[in-house]
């Protein structure tokens, strides 16, 4: 499995963003599709996952701005709204069969004060 993420850019605070993750691959095999970031200086947290059930799971500082989907071909969405200064991070794609973690490449997400 391979992942593709788009999305990111600088957008003021409060403003709105949509990250895009494309897999490709042995797509049929995949479980759980996430995203998680990572801001300078601190770990990778999670953010959101969505199962192929469509069940979604957000960390609390997001619940009620981000929201996560997925689509017949796999590919995930976040939709974040009202982001704030500590939204700044690299976000990360992330994709899970029975046995693997996949990850895509980061894009960067800036929302200055």
């Amino acid at each position: 499995v391979q992942l593709q993420a788009s999305g990111g850019g600088l957008v003021q605070a409060g403003g709105s963003l949509r990250l895009s993750c494309v897999s490709s691959g042995r797509i049929f095999s995949i479980n759980v599709m996430g995203w998680y970031r990572q801001a300078p200086g601190k770990q990778r947290e999670l953010v959101a996952l969505v199962s192929s059930g469509g069940s979604t799971t957000y960390v609390d500082s997001v619940k009620g701005r981000f929201t996560i989907s997925r689509d017949n071909t796999n590919t995930a969405y976040l939709h974040m709204n009202s982001l704030k200064p500590e939204d700044t991070a690299v976000y990360y794609c992330n994709a899970k069969d029975r046995v693997t973690d996949y990850w895509g490449q980061g894009t960067h997400v800036t929302a200055p004060a």
